[in-house]
């Protein structure tokens, strides 16, 4: 640490001063905006709009109306947002970059300012990774924008234009990068203002902005449209690939691909990605396709499909680069680890993998219009992210997007423990000391969460949990609709979840379970429509019999799983450890009911009641037993 930080403080420190006295004034309309009724909160955005519209600026009003926002998430959702999560509101109305440790809840932090953007009419834009995440906080954060008043869109894959017109003329639209990118080419292409879907740019705050606006920044969005050429050159092309040898090396040497003694057709380019035929290979090509030389101008078109064909063996591998799912392949986003449907790779290589997987081969495509994400994001007049992990990128958000980053600093002080990376000789070594480690943890009751780079290696571990007789969810691009369901569980007792970076940003996992997620099940199972199970699950007012009721089977639901998941976490932390009530000496078992209800608990009951066993013998060694019980 330098001389002048030491004095002065660090940037975010030398920021924070400014923004706390907006903090302080907020936290003081506590009480006040306690007293008023619900009618008399939700009152409060017609006159904010007022107010704005004779002259007031966002940053005069913000203090009021953040405060209004927390009063009724603590109303609607029974979270009040803590005075860190106010300085992250603030830094996002800013137009800057929150960086919020994990857990820190960064989903309701951004209702803050997007309630107050909001106010402006212009609409505001919160982006999300992924379809779930989008749904999941238009769903749950949306409730305390709809109490005050404000309407909500959604934008997700597979929507009609009309809805997606109306989803863009919610004052807060949630979505993806992806499907908001290619609404925006979509409408560069329509022929009439009437068939665009959205309405400006003004303000969009990014969920995990490093790995939107960096990690997939380059990330081309493509519109193709139908070509006229022929798919019978795919075919022919796997026909010859398929019957080479390939020669797989991590970094290639041009001297290396030339020589002549390399026992194989083409070489392989692991980092680069890349494939080359060998002089072998290219011999191999003129006599299948009959022709006098391979590099001829003419034989271009035969050269490019022999080469999409042999990148489509050696560098594309099925369930890491994409799936085969209902006959069609569907590529695999490399940073989600989700299908990315509706998408293709270019210059016919998607052709040539659905060659080789015997699929239907579809038409190639010409590229009708395209935008990266960096480009697409800049169109906004006021841009905002957060994410855990901002300052390792902090140049870069300075250089492109004009960005600055401020840490927000955590609610309480971190206690977790961050271990050194463990490294193996060999893949089987590691995936040996996994299990290992997961038969301990699992032994004991705690909820395990194993990562994985690609489907592939998902499903290896799977196999190898099953062997060993370990239960466990498995999560990957395959069975994505059962998401919401493995995630919400992931934290309960003993569960031990394989999940591909699906699990990754923005996913939360509740110990002990999510009592929510298991009562909004209960309802689904009692008939209610997801209409009722919406509004069931809020708090605002209603005369709706049907709600009524609903709610009112929620919130029994809500009390029974909570008293579940307390009592497992309880018994989790405490079974089999001695401690003293009173001058007794106590332990804490499994009650049988427990035992029927998840057996994988009977192996530490099994113990607890050894070590009681023991500890009553060793009772009984030292003082005599009474002449009567």
């Amino acid at each position: 640490m330098g001389l002048f930080t030491k004095v002065f403080g660090t940037y975010s420190q030398r920021e924070l001063k400014s923004i706390y006295p907006i903090v302080d004034k907020i936290t003081a309309l506590e009480d006040e905006y306690k007293q008023l009724t619900d009618a008399e909160l939700q009152a409060k955005t017609p006159e904010f709009k007022e107010r704005l519209a004779n002259g007031e600026t966002l940053d005069d009003i913000l203090p009021e109306a953040f405060a209004a926002v927390r009063e009724a998430a603590d109303r609607v959702l029974g979270m009040r947002p803590y005075p860190v999560q106010l300085v992250g509101g603030i830094v996002l109305h800013q137009g800057r970059i929150a960086e919020m440790k994990t857990g820190e809840g960064k989903t309701l932090v951004a209702t803050l300012p997007a309630y107050l953007n909001a106010l402006t009419g212009e609409g505001v834009h919160i982006v999300t990774v992924n379809d779930y995440l989008a749904k999941r906080d238009s769903e749950w954060m949306g409730k305390v924008h709809r109490f005050m008043g404000l309407t909500v869109g959604l934008i997700i894959h597979d929507m009609k234009k009309e809805e997606r017109q109306k989803a863009y003329q919610a004052d807060i639209t949630y979505g993806t990068n992806n499907e908001m990118g290619f609404d925006y080419l979509r409408d560069n292409m329509a022929l009439y203002a009437n068939e665009q879907v959205q309405r400006g740019h003004a303000f969009a705050i990014v969920d995990e902005v490093d790995s939107i606006l960096i990690d997939e920044a380059r990330t081309p969005l493509i519109i193709s449209g139908m070509g006229e050429k022929s798919t019978q050159l795919y075919d022919m092309a796997e026909m010859f690939a398929a019957r080479l040898k390939k020669f797989v090396v991590v970094e290639s040497d041009d001297k290396e691909e030339e020589a002549t003694d390399i026992d194989a057709d083409y070489v392989v380019d692991e980092k680069a990605r890349s494939v080359t035929l060998t002089a072998r290979g290219v011999k191999k090509a003129e006599e299948f396709f009959h022709l006098d030389n391979l590099s001829d101008p003419e034989n271009s078109t035969i050269a490019h499909h022999i080469n999409q064909a042999i990148k489509a063996h050696g560098i594309m591998k099925r369930d890491v680069d994409y799936v085969v799912k209902d006959g069609e392949v569907v590529i695999v986003d490399e940073f989600t680890g989700r299908l990315m449907f509706g998408r293709r790779y270019s210059e016919g290589l998607h052709q040539a993998i659905e060659a080789k997987e015997h699929v239907s081969v579809q038409r190639e495509s010409k590229t009708l219009a395209t935008i990266t994400f960096q480009n697409y994001f800049r169109l906004y007049s006021k841009l905002s992210g957060m994410t855990g992990t901002a300052m390792t990128e902090e140049e870069e958000f300075g250089t492109i997007y004009k960005l600055d980053i401020v840490e927000i600093p955590t609610n309480r002080p971190v206690v977790r423990i961050d271990n050194e990376d463990a490294v193996y000789k060999t893949e089987q070594g590691k995936y040996r000391a996994v299990i290992r480690q997961v038969k301990e943890c699992h032994e004991k009751g705690q909820p395990v969460l194993v990562g994985t780079v690609s489907i592939e290696k998902n499903e290896l571990l799977s196999r190898m949990l099953t062997k060993e007789g370990i239960k466990h969810n498995l999560l990957n691009a395959k069975n994505h609709e059962k998401e919401a369901e493995i995630v919400a569980q992931a934290g309960q007792f003993g569960a031990v979840t394989v999940a591909t970076n699906m699990a990754g940003r923005g996913t939360d996992i509740m110990l002990g379970g999510n009592a929510e997620y298991l009562s909004r099940a209960d309802l689904v199972k009692a008939g209610y429509s997801e209409e009722v199970i919406v509004d069931a699950t809020g708090y605002a007012d209603t005369d709706n019999a049907d709600i009524l009721a609903a709610r009112k089977l929620f919130a029994e639901r809500m009390a029974y799983h909570k008293a579940i998941i307390k009592e497992d976490f309880k018994i989790t932390q405490e079974h089999g450890q001695w401690f003293q009530r009173g001058g007794v000496q106590m332990t804490a078992i499994y009650h049988p009911a427990a035992l029927l209800r998840d057996p994988a608990r009977r192996p530490d009951a099994f113990e607890d009641l050894m070590s009681l066993r023991e500890k009553v013998r060793a009772v009984c060694e030292h003082t005599p037993l009474p002449e009567k019980l």
